[in-house]
């Protein structure tokens, strides 16, 4: 296997133009950095389009095992130089592989609950960190879905694969207008509860048990006014000191672990 040593090469241009969600939604694709991430993008079927491989760093038996995992995949490795590889991968994390990958169709109408789903409902979160550390919580909780109503960050931006530890891979997610999104709800006849500062209940008196929908805002300026209503439920978690709300992925880890403790815990 020929060594890639030149960032002119125009496989590692191509690929490096993929930090960017413009070209990530121009060309269908996206980049997996870390040997976990990518591993458990294979194991739930992400197509892989290609590889970078650095054997300088090779020496892992972590790695070792992940190529005996790419080999089932069909998708070719290039071997390229550590000057590469430091360019190619996000945030200076070099394990020694880079992935290529299509971005997966998820739209609203492919997706399918279970018969009692528990979902999520982010609105216009700007943060990719905040929306992979939500999917991270909802993976551990057992969540049925993650929607991203009008969120300006995609899922498939690095710092949402890294926060989400690869669960973004195998967590159903959709995206939408927040009306779309909304009617959707209504069709599959789930009960709605939007976090707001100012609920009406406490999130421990709501019933989040399925088939319910948990809906939570941007920090900057929180739910819509579009998520109010006779069959929308405001809840809030309270706050004792000067905040007046926890960080979104606090707040929807406490939200989603309540709706666990509710369901009855199972190991």
């Amino acid at each position: 296997m020929l060594e890639i040593t030149s960032l002119q090469n125009p496989r590692i241009k191509s690929a490096l133009r993929l930090r960017s969600g413009r070209q990530r939604r121009k060309q269908g694709r996206f980049l997996i950095d870390g040997l976990r991430e990518i591993s458990r993008a294979i194991q739930a079927g992400i197509h892989l389009i290609e590889g970078f491989l650095c054997p300088h760093q090779a020496d892992s038996s972590e790695l070792q095992k992940l190529l005996e995992l790419w080999a089932g995949t069909g998708a070719p490795l290039w071997q390229v130089s550590p000057a590469v590889m430091e360019k190619l991968a996000y945030g200076k994390r070099q394990e020694g592989l880079v992935a290529v990958a299509e971005i997966p169709s998820r739209s609203l109408e492919e997706l399918v609950l279970p018969a009692q789903p528990v979902v999520a409902v982010l609105e216009a979160v700007e943060k990719p960190g905040n929306i992979g550390a939500v999917l991270r919580s909802a993976d551990g909780a057992g969540l049925s879905a993650v929607l991203l109503a009008e969120c300006p960050a995609d899922p498939w931006n690095p710092n949402c694969i890294r926060a989400s530890l690869g669960c973004v891979f195998s967590m159903p997610i959709a995206a939408g207008r927040s009306q779309q999104i909304l009617a959707w709800l209504r069709r599959q006849g789930v009960r709605m509860y939007a976090a707001r500062v100012d609920g009406a209940i406490l999130y421990t008196d709501a019933d989040l048990r399925p088939p319910a929908a948990i809906i939570l805002g941007s920090e900057a300026q929180g739910l819509s006014s579009l998520w109010t209503g006779p069959d929308i439920q405001a809840i809030r978690i309270p706050m004792c000191g000067e905040a007046d709300s926890l960080n979104i992925s606090v707040a929807a880890a406490v939200l989603f672990y309540e709706s666990l403790r509710q369901r009855g815990l199972r190991e």
